[in-house]
């Protein structure tokens, strides 16, 4: 059958505002729609069943042949084809608990041990997008089903153990560490427990500390602080167990690099925020207060008022909860002239509103 001109993928044909449509994309883009099937529990099925052949095709090449990687190449390609195409059930969370009945889950994750880091990495994204709060939204139910398998399956051990061997420097391994934080993200939202369970079974606040303590700013760090933010948040025992890995003093450090200037970004301001918001749930606990005190935190935050930068609400803001029933906390701040500070910014803020006045 002869194919019109008008219908040839391969053709070009003007539109009236002398733009061109490109049919070659139009035919790719209508063919990716088509080829989209209704996700249902006989295709989960067949999804899982041609994952784990997959699986052990791979791990019966790497037995037989460890020493020639060109001999299990093939294998580990489809097995990296079947992961992708088990992304596609994040648009169908109410398959979760049949997902976690079929027992896939820890096959999956056992693939964040893999050898072969992409193969791991692939594992990254896919939880991502199944714990997505997009695809969890108004399912409650499946999303539990889903969160609780993880854990149980020791899903944030396996996490945090790929999490340090992926290097930053390497762009694939920087977006498979921003998705590993917002998995954990995502699993605290369904099951807020996670929040402590993480800090008690992993080093993840180790590889936090570590993370926001470096002076270079990328995206991985301002997510890094806000993690570390809704670790912190509602937990004394987290607050507690960073202060004993001494965290005051290294979020101290991490906020004093903007002491005396501004941040340069948005992004960059809401890591600052981030730390501020560290620092003041750090400041909750007793001992964390004296160690603030030690580490000569109130002076920093005087300093960081006496330069009046974007910091200046959030050092306030900090004194405020390392001064609240503390008065050695008090003492340090008369002490190092802070009331002369205080009031200085006191009269600075009265002068301002008398001129707006006027």
């Amino acid at each position: 059958m002869e194919v019109p001109d008008s219908m040839n993928p391969n053709l070009k044909r003007k539109r009236g505002d002398g733009g061109d449509i490109d049919f070659s994309l139009l035919e790719a883009l209508e063919g990716s729609q088509s080829a989209v099937e209704v996700l249902d529990l006989k295709a989960l099925k067949k999804l899982i069943l041609s994952f784990e052949r997959r699986l052990k095709d791979n791990i019966e090449a790497r037995l037989k042949y460890p020493d020639q990687p060109d001999r299990f190449a093939d294998s580990e390609v489809e097995l990296h084809e079947e992961i992708q195409k088990l992304r596609v059930l994040s648009g169908s969370p109410e398959l979760y608990p049949d997902l976690v009945s079929l027992n896939a889950v820890p096959s999956i994750l056992g693939l964040l041990s893999h050898e072969n880091t992409d193969i791991a990495i692939d594992v990254v994204h896919l939880l991502q997008d199944l714990t997505d709060g997009d695809a969890l939204e108004d399912n409650d139910e499946p999303a539990s089903a889903l969160v609780d398998a993880l854990v149980e399956n020791n899903v944030l051990e396996l996490l945090v153990q790929n999490l340090q061997r992926l290097s930053e420097s390497d762009p694939d391994d920087m977006a498979a560490v921003y998705d590993t934080l917002a998995t954990v993200e995502n699993l605290i939202e369904v099951k807020p427990t996670v929040s402590e369970l993480v800090c008690e079974r992993t080093k993840l606040l180790r590889w936090l500390l570590t993370k926001i303590r470096a002076k270079e700013f990328d995206s991985n760090k301002q997510y890094a602080s806000e993690i570390l933010a809704i670790l912190l948040q509602n937990s004394m025992v987290n607050q507690k167990k960073l202060g004993q890995m001494n965290g005051v003093d290294v979020v101290l450090q991490a906020v004093a690099i903007y002491k005396s200037k501004d941040p340069k970004t948005s992004y960059e301001e809401e890591l600052l925020e981030n730390l501020f918001d560290c620092l003041c749930c750090l400041l909750m606990p007793l001992e964390n207060k004296e160690r603030f005190v030690k580490a000569e935190g109130v002076e920093l935050m005087i300093i960081i008022m006496k330069q009046k930068k974007f910091a200046y609400g959030s050092a306030v803001r900090a004194l405020d909860f390392a001064m609240t029933r503390y008065p050695p906390a008090c003492e340090r701040f008369v002490d190092v002239l802070g009331l002369k500070t205080a009031f200085s910014a006191f009269m600075d803020s009265v002068k301002q509103e008398e001129k707006r006045r006027t």
